[in-house]
């Protein structure tokens, strides 16, 4: 029997930290949440943690269709049932492939995962007898397709799958994910100091004309005492002279 979890989340990971924590258990090259609208990551969480619950043999680890991703998730559910979870998966929005709905799934599935997992050895690629896992970065917007070929197949000789290296290659995807999320926020915080610039400037210049205008000798003490802070540099700086030209103007 399964330990049922409520579906309010309250340890908050990141979506890399949620990447690289499926990578980490099941041995695998997820680089995006969305690629986990197979199901098929799921189907060995549970054979991980209720061995015999889902026969690895039926889950479609290559799948890259709907109606592939339909049957994991049968087979997903039929295993909730069998170990008495009440957890409704909302196989609809998941295999859709949006970054949201599959982000709140796996966040929930971790919290059950982490009150029902009692440890162990487990050999995440012989338990899938070595199948290759296929990822639906088509479904992602801006995303090529890809077929990924099998594991080994990419691996160079003499590199095993727990080796340094191959940790390294799992984790660069992220990176550059990450580093495109920099590169954007950079770009907008950027773009926002500018037009708080200009905005100020303006304002400014505002009061500059407003002062220039002023011929009311009553005001006059107040507008020098503006204009000496508008005019007001820098120490060390030095007001550039004008061209002989503009002088005699």
């Amino acid at each position: 029997m399964a330990l049922n979890v409520s579906t309010k989340v309250t340890e908050n990971l990141s979506r890399y930290e949620m990447v690289a924590w499926v990578n980490s258990r099941l041995r695998l090259e997820v680089t995006r949440i969305e690629q986990l609208c197979t199901g098929a990551a799921y189907c060995q969480f549970m054979d991980m943690m209720f061995p015999n619950s889902v026969s690895l043999k039926k889950v479609k680890f290559a799948a890259t269709l709907e109606n592939e991703y339909l049957q994991n998730f049968k087979l997903l559910q039929a295993a909730f049932f069998k170990v008495s979870i009440n957890k409704v998966i909302p196989v609809e929005k998941l295999i859709k492939g949006r970054f949201q709905d599959n982000f709140e799934f796996v966040q929930w599935f971790k919290k059950f995962f982490d009150a029902n997992y009692k440890g162990g050895e487990y050999d995440a690629v012989a338990a899938r007898e070595g199948a290759s896992m296929a990822f639906a970065s088509e479904r992602v917007p801006g995303a090529s397709t890809i077929r990924r070929g099998s594991l080994t197949s990419r691996r160079p000789s003499g590199m095993s799958l727990g080796s340094t290296s191959t940790s390294l290659v799992f984790h660069q995807p992220i990176e550059r994910e990450i580093q495109t999320d920099v590169n954007t926020l950079e770009s907008s915080v950027t773009l926002e100091l500018q037009k708080e610039r200009d905005f100020n400037y303006s304002k400014l210049r505002d009061i500059e004309v407003l002062c220039h205008k002023s011929e009311d000798p009553d005001v006059m003490p107040i507008v020098e005492s503006i204009q000496s802070i508008l005019y007001a540099t820098s120490e060390g700086f030095c007001t550039p002279i004008a061209p002989k030209s503009e002088q005699g103007e």
